[in-house]
């Protein structure tokens, strides 16, 4: 492998989508260095499409995208031909663990090992801190509460 994949850098391609924790198709094709991008990954699925239920894999949706793409870039251009006109596929713990087996590459097992450290280790600091996670939590919808009130204030009294 040319250079050394940290575990930090592949937890931040880690995203919370429908109450999972994923990883795009585009990022796990740069990882496991397929030439083809994410042809090479959705032709394996492809083959093996019994082994990728849903709860393993799913296509996003365009809102799912777009928030993503914000998350990875401050200003977002949606510009026709910027990304591609497909829905990416975004793959589980579960789901990239069989995803190694299917691709059957040196690069691959190495790379997944990397990442289930990656998804153990996220694991870990949420289990960690998550008193303090449902306090933050809690004080953000107070405060949406909280401008709720004072937005519906403002509109009666103007």
């Amino acid at each position: 492998m040319n250079e050394i994949i940290e575990i930090s850098n592949i937890e931040d391609m880690i995203y919370e989508i429908r109450g999972k924790q994923v990883m795009l198709d585009s990022d796990l094709a740069k990882l496991y260095q397929c030439k083809n991008g994410t042809k090479t990954i959705n032709l394996a699925v492809k083959r093996h499409i019994n082994r990728f239920p849903e709860r393993f894999m799913f296509r996003l949706t365009k809102d799912e995208y777009k928030n993503i793409l914000r998350f990875q870039n401050e200003t977002l251009e949606l510009e026709q031909g910027k990304y591609s006109k497909y829905l990416p596929y975004v793959f589980t713990e579960q789901g990239i663990a069989m995803l190694s087996s299917v691709l059957k590459t040196i690069v691959a097992e190495e790379i997944s090992i990397r990442i289930m450290d990656a998804f153990v280790s996220m694991r870990k600091f949420l289990y960690t801190n998550r008193n303090i996670i449902e306090r933050i939590t809690t004080v953000e919808y107070k405060i949406i509460e909280h401008d709720d009130k004072f937005n519906k204030l403002f509109i009666i009294n103007r």
